[in-house]
């Protein structure tokens, strides 16, 4: 069974805002949804492949799985990437419609956000996998005996590395999973200790132009904590959980040394947009030309990926931190 996780208070990124995930209390299974088993599962007279039937705790509760899924949905896009990433991708059947990496995953009209119980059954999963418990999904599915695995966004690295654990023991790929996990760690870790010392840079990360940005206590502002970097929402008047509306008079008296933004893909942002902004064309950061365009669907995920994430924030803090902030 796969490490228990003590907390999920984490809230999904989206492309535009975030929609919150609650607390699920760690350990037990919601009376609503009871644990499920694969009881569904056709018949089969072969010898249950090696390390199943497998357990594993999710924030769900524990979830019996007897067999290796050959049958799985996933309705998160994050999980998506994982599961191909870990070597369950031939074992996945559909995927969300929001599900847009690695090209090959076979993406539906299945959606994540308004689930749909009758399309999932008739995909004839043997595993669903979702971030987000949204109209009692897990619950109806469970009713039907369909195993879920409810693996909520993460709070920090270390749940992101767990749930990739977790998926991989629950399809038979733990091996490749832990070695996943440990490419990150190693990967993040070198950019870590590669970023410059005591640059003393404050940034702004813009998840939507309303705007709303994101705290040091989310998961990506810990991202960015791995280079030092002082962020101006911590200072915000209403955190809102970690992802307050900021006002652009705020932004504009903090005067960040860079502006990050997850809103380019969606919403057409950067560096002349911000500009057009009242109060904001003389921005330190628009100046000095240090607006990053993110990938919208890499700072909203976190799974493998968030390694490409930081390397674009530790180039970007490389190349300010040489040039010398104003």
């Amino acid at each position: 069974m796969r490490p228990v996780r003590t907390a999920f208070a984490g809230a999904l990124l989206g492309t535009l805002v975030l929609a919150g995930c609650g607390q699920t209390g760690g350990t037990t299974a919601s009376p609503s949804a009871p644990p499920a088993t694969s009881a569904n599962a056709a018949p089969s007279s072969a010898a249950p492949a090696a390390g199943f039937p497998v357990t594993v705790e999710a924030a769900n509760g524990k979830v019996t799985i007897a067999e290796k899924p050959k049958r799985i949905v996933s309705l998160s896009a994050t999980h998506t990437e994982t599961l191909f990433a870990i070597g369950a991708g031939p074992q996945v059947v559909a995927v969300d419609d929001r599900s847009n990496y690695p090209p090959e995953a076979p993406k539906t009209a299945l959606s994540g956000f308004k689930p749909n119980v009758e399309a999932i059954v008739a995909q004839k999963p043997d595993l669903v996998v979702v971030s987000d418990d949204l109209d009692k999904v897990v619950a109806e599915l469970g009713k039907l005996n369909v195993p879920v695995l409810h693996e909520p966004a993460a709070t920090n690295l270390d749940e992101a590395y767990e749930e990739i654990t977790e998926l991989g023991a629950a399809t038979g790929n733990e091996a490749k999973a832990g070695e996943v996990v440990s490419s990150m760690k190693t990967a993040l870790g070198k950019l870590a200790a590669e970023a410059p010392k005591d640059s003393k840079l404050t940034y702004y990360h813009e998840l939507d132009q309303t705007p709303y940005a994101v705290t040091s206590k989310t998961f990506i502002g810990q991202v960015y904590a791995m280079f030092g970097l002082t962020n101006i929402a911590d200072e915000a008047p209403d955190a809102a959980g970690g992802y307050p509306k900021l006002s652009a008079e705020f932004v504009a008296q903090a005067d960040p040394d860079l502006i990050f933004l997850a809103d380019v893909k969606c919403c057409q942002q950067s560096k002349e947009t911000l500009a057009a902004r009242p109060g904001w064309k003389n921005l330190s950061a628009i100046k000095n030309d240090r607006v990053v365009q993110l990938d919208d669907d890499l700072a909203s995920r976190w799974g493998p990926r968030v390694v490409e994430l930081a390397e674009s924030i530790g180039a970007s803090v490389t190349a300010a931190a040489k040039a010398g902030a104003n």
